[in-house]
């Protein structure tokens, strides 16, 4: 492929690498190696969250040396650098969890600030965890040069005794060791073996949901996001992400012609159809708020409402993204939505075609259970559901997929934590009963800060049996890997006067999932005068980032982002 640019006048690199006084900054690039045609060429910045914290990460410093090769194929000269990422599946369960949301805004700043400093002129970005999927995408939307995703790949499934397992299983057994069901041997044997390779959680947790919303979207190559990170065709899909990207910057196609309101609907129905992550729900209005587009917990929730849920992915279903990838991949799923009118078509990709255009010789495949038609669902509503009411005006969001109907209502009497560690305490214990609402509040955005996961506290649950005979809610989030009534996003939230600190052991609260509501049964008046003796919680974080970003951050309805996005800009950096 030959996508030579020599033209640079309007591109940011222009700034380094042109005219006489440009002289000393060509030094440097001169120092590093680099040949006068080199320097001359489009640079292209190739971004990875490679680290050696977990799995997700460990294999994409490997992909981007194939991503450079293609830069270097098409013309252009390739600069690579790195990026911080947390890991949920460490973070979770203590206070590191505080740092994963925050770590999404610092990924997405330092993208930005190192293009900006470097005058790159395109964006190849490499994630592989929860937070730096969705905080690479809203960097290259932010920056607004050509630009293309590409995911790290998934993990494949352990084998324990003979069954496919996943982290799931792990955290699932914690809660079975806790009441006797599992020994300490086992759980031993267990840890050893459900993670065997390189890759991120197996399952339609949230960074398989945000590779799915990756591809739907139109910022990666069709195909590329659903093989698993220790296949070597990962290579050849980074290798032609760097070739197309040159393609983009020749074309002057930039994301934020692709990730349109359109894009962004195509994003939520992809999510709702897979069973995917709530933590969407908080993603996909974060990336719309990057490009000036208003889209809410609201919009998304509207979204999930009317498509229908086909995909029989864990953890409510059977399968992990390996096996969809094995069937068919993404463009299946995405194909049956489209060929039955869910997906809107004339949406604009990274390959220069449409929807429409990438998917016209996708063939159904018969031979396979993982995806079923859009017209014959597993259910006839997405795998997540939006609710609203008296305990969540700014709205809250639940996992429902794989859970039957009858499960989908719950009514109990409210047992209150003002925090996780409290809690996963009382599971630990088994303080709590049959029939309640455990209610951990103090987690949002501003409150924890950082808006912590609680899956050790659902999984615990799971373990011990007791799964789908309690509901949580929180103004935190639930992992991607809960299942069960676990209601998360609750907003207002708790810190900043919402109802959910204003609840009391014993309130009597409703979640129905059918109707799209979350009450409690207390009056107007009764939230009001509570609420006068409602006063501030303190929390820790006193000083450094935790503290900077509690300082900033907005509420989940919008997405707990940190600036005034796209709505409020003069110029993208792309156009400097």
């Amino acid at each position: 492929m030959d996508a030579r640019v020599n033209d640079k006048s309007k591109l940011p690199s222009r700034h380094v690498t042109e005219g006489p006084d440009r002289a000393p900054h060509r030094s440097y690039l001169y120092a590093m190696g680099l040949t006068r045609e080199q320097i001359h060429q489009p640079l292209v910045g190739v971004a990875s969250c490679w680290n050696e914290a977990a799995p997700c990460n460990i294999s994409l410093m490997r992909q981007a040396q194939a991503v450079k090769k293609g830069v270097a194929a098409a013309h252009g000269t390739p600069r690579e650098f790195c990026t911080i990422t947390v890991t949920d599946g460490i973070a979770m369960g203590h206070a590191g969890m505080r740092a994963s949301l925050p770590s999404r805004e610092v990924i997405a700043d330092s993208v930005e600030l190192t293009m900006r400093g470097h005058a790159y002129d395109a964006l190849v970005g490499l994630a592989g965890c929860d937070k730096s999927l969705p905080g690479m995408m809203m960097a290259m939307v932010r920056l607004n040069v050509p630009s293309i995703f590409i995911y790290g790949g998934s993990i494949l499934p352990g084998s324990f005794r003979g069954r496919p397992v996943t982290v799931q299983d792990l955290f699932e057994a914690v809660g079975k060791v806790a009441v006797g069901d599992m020994s300490l041997e086992d759980l031993d044997e267990l840890e050893q073996v459900a993670c065997p390779s390189a890759g991120a959680c197996g399952a339609q947790f949230t960074a398989n949901t945000m590779a799915t919303v990756s591809e739907a979207i139109g910022l990666a190559l069709p195909y590329s996001a659903g093989a698993p990170a220790p296949y070597e065709i990962r290579d050849k899909f980074c290798a032609a992400a760097g070739e197309k990207v040159m393609e983009l910057i020749a074309k002057n196609i930039r994301p934020r012609d692709i990730v349109t309101r359109k894009a962004l609907e195509n994003a939520a129905a992809t999510v709702a159809a897979s069973g995917g992550s709530t933590n969407a729900a908080l993603h996909l209005p974060a990336i719309a708020h990057e490009c000036g587009i208003e889209f809410t917990l609201f919009d998304v929730a509207e979204i999930f409402r009317r498509t229908p849920y086909i995909a029989d992915l864990k953890p409510g279903g059977r399968y992990v993204a390996k096996d969809m990838f094995e069937v068919g991949g993404i463009p299946l799923l995405m194909k049956t939505l489209l060929d039955h009118g869910y997906l809107h078509g004339d949406c604009l990709t990274v390959t220069g075609r449409t929807i429409a255009e990438n998917l016209e010789k996708v063939a159904w495949n018969p031979d396979q259970d993982v995806v079923r038609p859009a017209n014959a669902p597993i259910t006839p509503t997405g795998g997540v559901v939006g609710l609203r009411g008296n305990l969540a005006p700014e709205g809250a969001i639940v996992k429902v997929a794989g859970m039957p109907a009858e499960k989908q209502v719950f009514t109990g009497p409210a047992r209150v934590f003002d925090g996780e560690e409290a809690c996963f305490q009382a599971v630990q214990n088994r303080t709590y009963k049959e029939g309640e609402v455990l209610v951990i509040r103090y987690e949002g955005p501003r409150g924890g800060p950082g808006m912590r996961e609680m899956l050790s506290t659902t999984a615990a649950l799971y373990g011990q049996g007791m799964g789908d005979k309690v509901a949580l809610i929180t103004d935190g989030r639930f992992s991607g890997a809960t299942r069960g009534f676990c209601v998360g996003h609750v907003g207002p939230e708790a810190a900043v006067g919402g109802p959910i600190g204003l609840i009391r052991d014993g309130d009597l609260i409703t979640l129905d999932a059918i109707k799209g509501t979350l009450d409690v049964a207390l009056s107007d008046d009764e939230l009001a005068e509570r609420r006068k003796a409602w006063a501030p919680r303190p929390n820790t974080a006193t000083s450094g980032y935790l503290w900077k970003y509690a300082q900033g951050v907005g509420p989940a309805v919008t997405g707990a982002v940190t600036h005034p996005g796209g709505a409020k800009e003069t110029q993208t950096y792309a156009d400097v």
